[in-house]
């Protein structure tokens, strides 16, 4: 199994090597510390959820995007904004909630209760990304949830291949706006030459090559310059695909609260959540979405660390909770041993214990 990045830029492109792991985990230490004090208390973290329409002329939160591609052995290709250009574009864009700019002024991916990191694709979602790759996981006809999706990338993988609706849900009201909307509309685009001819340019792992390129552009980067950026040429065909999608942002509390007014209430075949078990204090909000909203013989697909440090989270102390509620059965998918160690698992009903 294999992943490579592209910018979709002018002459620019970026591979695995260039996303260092120690940069990665640096990030990870980074928020770990701003964890160890002032930590919210559960009840002011509470955000109130709220559906969010595609605007009337979608094609708007895709003007002057600068984007990348990620290409994980034989899956689509997927796009996704460029997170640097995101945040130094900040004050250009509409941000009621004010995280660009917090997060940008401190210097933090996640500031607990206000920002809760929605803005990075972390390590762990392309974990998962490799391990379907490898399952070969269907999503023909199936009700998908993207819970804390973020970029949206495993949400948007099940649009891809098929899936009969597939929903978003982020903290943030700001990451569904301004990035998992516009997301969504870069890859439902018609297949391009670019997509269909994608086989050769790719190695017997389904690995994207573009070695003429690597390495441009990186300079800017390094020095914080964000590259120069690209109009989209041919507006999307986007109808069908946004058709199918509806996107939330709040807490899981409120946004349960929400969806389960529904007639009949929905229940999802796949859940998806990647970097989400960080921090204990969510523990119970998590279980009762998931509990409330996954169909009988649905599955759920989890992403994580072993362990987030200083924040407290992790899956041996995840494990344990849920094995305390009795309600689901969690199986190890696969183990990552090199660096920090990371998971990926599945979480079912166990017989007669769904709602």
């Amino acid at each position: 199994m294999s992943f490579s990045f592209n910018f979709d830029v002018h002459a620019q492109s970026v591979s695995p090597e260039d996303v260092g792991e120690s940069n990665i985990e640096k990030d990870k230490a980074d928020i770990a510390a701003k964890h160890t004090t002032d930590e919210p208390t559960a009840a002011e973290n509470i955000k109130e959820a709220a559906e969010h329409c595609p605007p009337p002329d979608p094609e708007t939160l895709l003007a002057d995007a600068v984007t990348e591609t990620v290409t994980v052995g034989t899956l689509p290709p997927l796009l996704f904004l460029n997170e640097t250009v995101l945040e130094k574009t900040a004050s250009e864009r509409e941000d009621e909630e004010k995280i660009l700019s917090r997060t940008e002024d401190q210097r933090s991916d996640l500031i607990s209760g206000v920002y809760e990191g929605g803005l990075k694709v972390w390590e762990c979602t392309y974990d998962l990304l490799e391990w379907l790759d490898s399952d070969g996981e269907t999503f023909g006809e199936k009700r998908v949830l993207d819970l804390g999706c973020g970029a949206g990338l495993l949400g948007i993988l099940a649009l891809k291949r098929g899936a009969r609706k597939v929903h978003f849900q982020d903290y943030n009201s700001t990451v569904i706006k301004q990035l998992t909307l516009p997301n969504v509309l870069l890859n439902s685009q018609e297949d391009g030459p670019g997509e269909e001819e994608s086989g050769s340019d790719s190695d017997e792992d389904g690995k994207r090559k573009n070695d003429s390129e690597k390495g441009k552009g990186d300079e800017d980067l390094k020095d914080g310059a964000p590259p120069a950026k690209k109009s989209l040429t041919e507006p999307p065909q986007h109808s069908a695909l946004l058709a199918r999608c509806r996107f939330y942002s709040g807490d899981w509390t409120t946004f349960l609260a929400l969806v389960v007014k529904a007639e009949p209430p929905p229940k999802y075949d796949i859940i998806f959540t990647s970097e989400t078990i960080y921090n204990t204090a969510y523990y119970p909000s998590l279980h009762a979405t998931l509990q409330k909203l996954l169909a009988p013989d649905g599955v759920v697909y989890l992403a994580t660390k072993a362990h987030y440090f200083g924040v407290g989270g992790g899956l041996l102390l995840f494990e344990q909770f849920v094995e305390e509620q009795g309600i689901f059965s969690l199986h190890h998918l696969w183990d990552v041993e090199e660096g920090l160690k990371r998971h990926v698992v599945s979480l079912r009903f166990k017989t007669g214990k769904s709602t």
